[in-house]
Formats: structure tokens, C-alpha cells, sequence
């Protein structure tokens, strides 16, 4: 009898053990957990996650990402509207968030034609000031701003687009009065306002081969001037016929061979067809009219676009981790589908799905290929 007893208890501490600590199935690591040894992921913040107002979105990025870098209120035209006029709220607030969040904080941008104040670069008749003038507002911006936040702040993009697709120099009005120089000023200014943080180049359309001699020839030059430049910010504005990635790599290789750190930028896939056959890269003034058949999946993705759409954003990923030794940072121009520019550019209206999440805030499948990938190598 008591053989029996002793079996029952025995048993049934065994059932108890079975149904009491069930093996609990492990979690998914998420993106900043799975690249932590490869690189930083980032992701840019507009102004409805730096105000705490889209949660869904600010709960992705603290998930998901450990770099973040400000989409639009960093730009000149939003920082100085006014000469000697600075407005610094949502900057402040950007800053904040990535320092609660403990990421990896990069300034955009410092210098680029674009989003300028139209004052910047003219006197009160609209003529182009002379080149000490110009050199002065330059001096003042850069310093205002990044030594706002010195020692805060840890990368910059100093400037932004300087470069066209053969090779030759953005005649903008920064180059128009004060030629080559104003990228040296511009990083040197850079430098004396905060000397330990990193300072960028940053462009688009970076697999051209014209564009890539171009920037190599650039960083050069200021290499053998002594100035400090940090890394190079290639834009990942593709689709899904370009650019070819071989040639990304090339322009990826040909920019680490300069001794500087490769970050991907501005991150994004667009699934839909080029509302011109002229290519106008990521030029943010470029715009077209609207058509039906430039817009053809604003009701919904069909499968087989989305695997598409999937299997082109993983090769990409691997090039990336391929070269992850050459790579400091892989930053997504937002976080999901509905935050994405590319819905209304270079047409406004139109419906992308560029952005690893979608308009739900829901992980697209390449999010678990890319931690599963990543996984597998180890």
C-alpha cells in the first residue's frame, strides 16, 4: 500500500512539474537587439513621435531602434527662420527623447540648399550677400547649433547634397559665392563647436559612379586640408529596379577605402512605378501631377508585390551586414508606412508602403527575415 502511495505522489508531482513550469516559448529578438554587434538601427523622428502624440509609433522606436535622427525640425529653415532668430522646442525635445531612451543621436542638418530661409544666403534685395557675409551666417548657425548641444548630440550631418550624379558640384547658392570652400568652412566651424562629435557628408543616389568619384575626390581634398570629416552618409532612397546593388557596393567600398565610417541614411523602398523617366534621385523640390496609374495600390499591396517588396529589402540588409565591419549605422527614413514622404513625393496623394512597418504599425515579414538571417550567421 504504501508503494502505491509513494507512486501516486510521485506522479502526480511529476504532473504538477509538467503543468506548473511549462517550457515558455522565447521571444523574438528585436532589431536593436539582433545588429547590436553589427551596427546601429535608427529610424528618423517627425514631429507627431517627438511630441509623444503618435504612441504607437514611439513605442516602435523604443522597441525597436537605438539611433534616432530628426526627419525635419533640425533643418535651417526650422532652427532660424530669422536671422539671430533661433527656435530650438522641438529640437530640444528630439534630444531629449534620444538621451531618456539612451540612443544614438544625429543631427540633420546643418547645411543644404534645400529647406534654407530664404534669407540665409541673400541681403534685403534679394542679391546675393557678399562672401564674408555668408561665412559669418555660417560661423553663427553652426555654432548655435551644435554647440547647443555639445557633448549631447554625438554625430552631425554637416552637409547635406553638395554633389550631383557626374561627379560635379550642387551650383547652389553655398557654392555659387563662396565655391569649394564653403565645405570646408562648414566642417571646420563644425569641429570648433563641439570637437568630439563625428561629422558627416550626406547624399543621395550614392551607387553612380560619377557621384561616388565625386565624394571620394571631396573628402580628399578635405583630408589633405587637415579637416575633419568622420563618415559619409550614403541615402538609401531606392526602388525596386534601382539602383543595382553591385553598385552600391562599389560606391559602399570606394567611401570606406577613405578611412571614414559608411552610415545608410534615410532608409527607404519604394514599391511604386517612377512618375517620370527622368531620374530625379531624392530631390526634394521635384514634383508631378497626379495619375491613376503612378498610384496603383492605394487600396492595399497584393501578395506577391509584398514578397517582392520583402525579398529586395533583405538583399539589401545583407549587403548590409555583408560590409556590417565597414557600417557604424543603418538609419530608416521613419518608422512606418504612413510616416513616409515617398506616399507624397515627387506626387503628392499617392499610397507607399517604404518603411519595414506598416500602416498599423505591424512588422512586415522582412523584419523577422532580417533578425532570423542574423541569427543564423551567428
Amino acid at each position: 500500500m504504501k508503494i502505491i502511495q509513494q507512486l501516486t505522489i510521485l506522479s502526480a508531482a511529476f504532473l504538477i512539474g509538467c503543468t506548473s513550469n511549462p517550457q515558455a516559448p522565447q521571444a523574438e529578438p528585436t532589431l536593436k537587439e539582433a545588429l547590436k554587434n553589427k551596427f546601429y538601427i535608427g529610424t528618423a523622428l517627425n514631429l507627431a513621435q517627438i511630441n509623444a502624440a503618435d504612441t504607437a509609433g514611439v513605442r516602435i522606436i523604443k522597441q525597436q531602434f537605438d539611433a534616432i535622427v530628426a526627419e525635419n525640425c533640425m533643418k535651417s529653415q526650422e532652427i532660424q527662420p530669422e536671422e539671430g532668430v533661433f527656435t530650438f522646442t522641438e529640437a530640444d525635445k528630439f534630444v531629449e527623447f534620444g538621451q531618456a531612451n539612451n540612443m544614438f543621436i544625429t543631427g540633420h542638418t546643418l547645411i543644404w540648399h534645400s529647406q534654407l530661409p530664404q534669407w540665409f544666403c541673400v541681403d534685403e534685395n534679394g542679391n546675393n550677400v557678399s562672401p564674408e557675409i555668408l561665412t559669418q551666417r555660417m560661423r553663427t548657425h553652426i555654432h548655435t547649433v551644435v554647440g547647443r548641444y555639445k557633448g549631447r548630440i554625438k554625430g552631425w550631418d554637416v552637409v547635406n547634397e553638395a554633389i550631383l550624379e557626374d561627379g560635379s558640384w550642387r551650383n547652389s547658392k553655398f557654392y555659387e559665392i563662396l565655391g569649394e570652400d564653403f565645405m570646408k568652412l562648414a566642417f571646420q566651424f563644425a569641429h570648433e563647436a563641439d570637437p568630439e562629435a563625428e561629422l558627416y557628408y550626406n547624399d543621395y543616389s550614392m551607387a553612380y559612379p560619377g557621384k561616388r568619384e565625386g565624394v571620394v575626390k571631396m573628402v580628399r581634398s578635405l583630408q589633405e586640408q587637415g579637416i575633419r570629416i568622420d563618415g559619409i552618409g550614403m541615402q538609401g532612397h531606392i526602388g525596386m529596379d534601382y539602383p543595382e546593388i553591385d553598385e552600391f557596393e562599389k560606391s559602399l567600398l570606394a567611401f570606406a577605402a577613405t578611412g571614414l565610417k559608411v552610415m545608410i541614411t534615410e532608409l527607404d523602398l519604394t514599391i511604386l512605378p517612377a512618375a517620370t523617366s527622368r531620374n530625379v534621385g531624392a530631390e526634394v523640390s521635384a514634383n508631378f501631377d497626379y495619375r491613376k496609374e503612378i498610384d496603383p495600390y492605394n487600396e492595399g499591396l497584393p501578395e506577391e508585390i509584398s514578397k517582392q517588396w520583402n525579398a529586395r529589402m533583405l538583399d539589401f540588409f545583407k549587403l548590409f551586414l555583408k560590409h556590417h565591419d565597414k557600417i557604424s549605422r543603418v538609419t530608416l527614413w521613419g518608422v512606418a508606412d504612413g510616416d513616409s514622404w515617398r506616399n507624397d513625393w515627387p506626387v503628392p496623394g499617392r499610397t507607399d508602403y517604404a518603411l519595414l512597418f506598416d500602416r498599423n504599425h505591424q512588422p512586415k515579414p522582412v523584419v523577422h527575415e532580417i533578425i532570423s538571417y542574423v541569427e543564423k550567421q551567428k
